[in-house]
């Protein structure tokens, strides 16, 4: 029987499209463009397992369409989900769940699959990323080392372990396991990742600004996600480090444009523009520019994470569409079933949060704090990693401080600058709050 890359045995109806499968799996653990090979061949090959993978990419569009555009590559692999073997079954039924939108069930399968066909990365990759949507970061780490015994042969697996040690906060394992990756291969862009959350996390700016650099030459054959990922990444380290234009320049040039109707793009550049704007630059017409991205995501409502981005984005942009998101959220979050499962996440997190964005962004600060104050308890719920979600806490801090509210904002600033003594960002905000309370000795 033919098998892939990885060892795993595949049905193929055309064997000559074996690579097509190969591009998809390697590309999707390495973080590269050539995953989407699928799409060329899927209209005429219905070999089962091609065609999940097909209906796989069209879910990554994160949109409201996404489903109906997966749907007729989904029915010709259940269609013919009776030839292929166990492992494809359940793969196909995984890809299946997702389209329907039971991603709990989506997830079971992954695990399941974590524990029968340890090779099988494109499902642990898949695993992972609803997890990782879900806030369920333990579950990212145990797929991951479900798998790494027999995969551990594989540099991408370590850097997948390595990102789910870093959200469940066991950062030297984490850094570790990121390291492994990286002396297997140097290109490993999502180990690269994980060590850069580790960096950023343990306040090593100054490290973490030039080991992106050094690495950042590798960022080459990527996905549009990975590639600007990394270049927001590092654009972070510049930016604690006082370093604005230098962060400006890389979102102009490298985090924004890239495949701008990408979800990813547009929430890594919402991201970016925001920090800076909190960090005193002058963002110019930035945000005028990912006005026509962010307005057709008004409907949207596919993942909390993703609406609260462009909500303030929207806002930012002076865009009365902000208005209309905001109900629409609302609406959402108010008309799921009682016992859908996002209900509380959308209903309790999501709705609070983003009432407390928008105000915050028209300059109402004390409904700013009052709202994100009450959402930020539960943040992990809505997905996204820790670094992605301070970007809340960020824009909570800035409110208290607008408030005046200098006893909570201590409380916050401080903590951050313990962890983070590097960072002139912190420093500065510090250097208000003190003044603020006037302890003087320690505004200097």
């Amino acid at each position: 029987m033919t098998s892939d890359s990885l060892g795993n045995p595949v049905t193929l109806y055309e064997p000559t499209h074996l690579s097509v499968l190969n591009d998809f799996v390697e590309g999707l653990i390495a973080c590269e463009a050539r995953v989407i090979a699928p799409l060329a061949v899927a209209e005429t090959d219905h070999s089962p397992l091609l065609q999940a993978y097909a209906a796989a990419l069209h879910m990554f569009a994160e949109s409201p369409t996404a489903p109906a555009n997966a749907q007729p590559y989904l029915a010709r692999a259940l269609a013919g989900a009776h030839q292929v073997s166990p492992r494809e079954q359940r793969f196909i039924a995984a890809i299946a769940a997702w389209v329907a939108g039971d991603i709990a069930q989506a997830i079971r399968l992954h695990q399941e699959q974590a524990q029968e066909f340890p090779r099988d990365l494109a499902s642990l990759k898949l695993g992972q990323y609803h997890c990782f949507n879900q806030g369920q970061t333990p579950a990212m780490l145990k797929l991951a080392l479900s798998c790494l015994p027999a995969s551990a042969d594989v540099a991408y697996v370590h850097g997948m372990a390595a990102f789910g040690w870093e959200q469940c906060h066991l950062l030297p394992r984490a850094e570790a396991a990121a390291q492994q990756a990286l002396r297997m291969n140097r290109k490993e862009p999502w180990a690269q990742h994980a060590l850069a959350h580790v960096q950023l996390t343990q306040g090593r700016l100054h490290e973490g600004l030039a080991f992106m650099r050094e690495v950042s030459p590798t960022w080459v054959g990527l996905n549009s996600f990975m590639q600007t990922h990394n270049w927001w990444h590092l654009a972070l380290f510049a930016l604690e480090l006082g370093q604005h234009d230098e962060a400006l320049r890389l979102c102009d040039e490298q985090v924004w444009g890239v495949v701008p109707e990408y979800s990813q793009d547009q929430i890594g550049a919402v991201s970016l523009l925001a920090r800076l704007e909190l960090a005193g630059a002058d963002v110019g017409a930035r945000w005028q520019a990912l006005l026509p991205f962010l307005s057709h995501r008004v409907n949207d409502q596919v993942l909390p994470f993703l609406d609260l981005h462009y909500l303030y984005g929207l806002a930012r942009a002076e865009s009365p569409l902000a208005a209309s998101l905001l109900a629409n959220i609302t609406a959402f979050a108010q008309n799921l079933p009682e016992a859908h499962p996002a209900k509380p996440v959308w209903h309790a997190v999501a709705l609070p949060a983003a009432q407390g964005l928008l105000a915050h962004a028209r300059g109402d600060y004390a409904r700013a704090v009052l709202e994100l104050g009450s959402a930020l308890p539960r943040l992990l719920e809505i997905g996204g990693s820790h670094a992605q979600r301070d970007l809340f806490e960020q824009i909570h801090l800035d409110a208290l401080l607008k408030c005046g509210q200098w006893n909570g904002a201590q409380h916050r600033v401080q903590q951050s600058l313990n962890a983070q003594p590097e960072s002139m960002r912190l420093a500065a905000l510090a250097r208000r709050v003190y003044a603020g309370l006037e302890l003087t000795e320690f505004a200097t």
